[in-house]
């Protein structure tokens, strides 16, 4: 398996530290808001990394945070009368709403920043004691100049960096790149004693010391969006091997943007869409797939046509999925039979590996499911047993659990007034009665029934 590293800018062959067991880390959302559709790309990304890995065999221990302390949550409590606590409370529930409709699955641990304060205190006076960080009026800063290494995730020299950063005016500090550890007490903010006084943990340091607590001192594999390279993941690293003299992450992987009707994403210009919102129109399980449908490293445009053709996609495969499921039931013969070769079904296992251990494509890897799927159709052509169509099936499962998709049952009991309808119409298309069929066919689907009709007779799916 082979995975892109931003840190040496090159495909390299993935191998864990502790063979079979993999340590990961992605950064998680700020919680005082629900979670928009540009948050939801790493997300689902990096979910489905870790089922990939798993699928290969590995362990994996993955840890996403809460960030439930810093400005934007300070503020946002403040305007709705309430505690930055509760206000943290309140959207990580939410956001396990989210990410449940989306399928991405709970990490191994969630640490918050505010259940991590002794552990972040005692890595910035590990660095204060090293010469690497310096207090001044109860703010700690990390001594930028001090490593030598800084920028080598960004692949730019600290002038580059510097030139191009937005820096706040502060002529405390002893340079202007140098970047706040732990933030004085504001008069009304949260606050927690320290060596240093009253104060809060900046925003880089808490996932140097939850990665350190929950993984150790050099972890596989750290992960986020592009827009984390600078100069998030560039502070984690230096304040990291800094204080613990040992490499930080040994592959990091980013995703791309996105934007809106190829357009940048933003509240300002009218295009910024909550999952929560997106899910109404299309789905969860839409999105998740759209998602899917693109190189996780390439940008992604999201628009409506978009996601009507992911949904065209994701449908073809719950239609295959759904015939194999209506021809077992109704096969006629249950055992195995001979001539009935599953190796080319198997073969379709194969691909789809290959393509995923090429940096995760996803791309080629669902062009591979609709290869599966067209073959599928192509077998239901004609009798098979039962056993057989239920090993096809099993590997139609068994990849798409692995891209987290065709999680909904939709066949389910049907109720006595749509069996009378599907009668009825069935009835209608006897007496070449096409204008009734089609008008029941509406009504139907008004209730969110399809009827499909097959050499068997009527197939009844029920859709949520």
């Amino acid at each position: 398996m082979k995975l892109f590293n931003t840190l040496t800018r090159q495909k390299e062959e993935f191998t864990e530290i502790k063979p079979g067991t993999v340590t990961m880390y992605a950064c998680g959302p700020t919680v005082y808001n629900l979670f928009h559709i540009g948050n939801a790309r790493p997300f689902i990304t990096f979910d489905l990394l870790r089922r990939y890995l798993e699928y290969r065999g590995k362990k994996v221990r993955f840890v996403q945070n809460f960030t439930d302390i810093d400005d934007k949550m300070i503020n946002k409590a403040r305007e709705q009368g309430i505690t930055v606590k509760e206000l943290g409370e309140k959207y990580i529930e939410e956001y396990f709403t989210d990410a449940k409709g989306l399928g991405v699955r709970a990490a191994t641990v969630h640490p918050k920043a505010t259940d991590c304060i002794t552990d972040i205190i005692n890595l910035v006076k590990t660095l204060v004691d090293k010469g690497y960080a310096y207090a001044v009026d109860g703010d700690v800063y990390f001594r930028t100049k001090q490593f030598g290494e800084y920028g080598k995730l960004s692949h730019l020299p600290l002038d580059e960096l510097e030139s191009g950063a937005r820096i706040g005016v502060d002529d405390r500090k002893e340079d202007p790149m140098d970047f706040a550890l732990w933030k004085a007490q504001k008069p009304g903010e949260p606050a927690w004693e320290s060596p240093w006084g009253m104060g809060r943990p900046g925003w880089h340091i808490e996932c140097s010391a939850m990665a350190n607590k929950f993984l150790g001192k050099t972890i596989d594999i750290h992960c986020g969006g592009v827009d984390l390279v600078f100069p998030h993941h560039e502070n984690e690293i230096a304040q990291s091997e800094c204080a613990h003299g040992a490499p930080f992450a040994r592959y990091w992987l980013h995703n791309g943007h996105i934007n809106v009707d190829n357009r940048k994403m933003s509240k300002s210009a009218g295009n910024f869409f909550t999952v929560r919102d997106a899910a109404a129109a299309y789905g969860y399980e839409v999105i998740r797939f759209f998602m899917l449908t693109s190189h996780y490293r390439s940008p992604i445009n999201y628009s409506a046509e978009a996601l009507e053709g992911a949904g065209a996609g994701l449908e073809r495969l719950y239609t295959a999925r759904d015939n194999l499921r209506y021809e077992i039931k109704n096969a006629k013969v249950a055992k195995k039979q001979e001539g009935e070769d599953i190796a080319p079904f198997t073969a379709f296992k194969d691909k789809f590996c290959e393509k995923m251990d090429d940096d995760l494509n996803t791309a080629d890897a669902i062009s591979v499911l609709f290869d599966l799927a067209r073959q599928i159709n192509i077998t239901l052509e004609t009798p098979h047993s039962a056993a057989f169509l239920q090993e096809i099936l099993g590997i139609l499962t068994e990849l798409a659990g692995v891209l987290g998709v065709l999680s909904e049952e939709r066949e389910v009991q049907v109720s006595d007034e749509v069996k009378a309808l599907v009668a009825q119409r069935t009835e209608a298309r006897a007496a070449k009665d096409w204008a009734k069929a089609d008008e029941i066919r509406d009504t139907l689907a008004e209730m969110g029934v399809i009827v499909e009709d097959t050499k068997d007779g009527p197939k009844i799916l029920m859709k949520k």
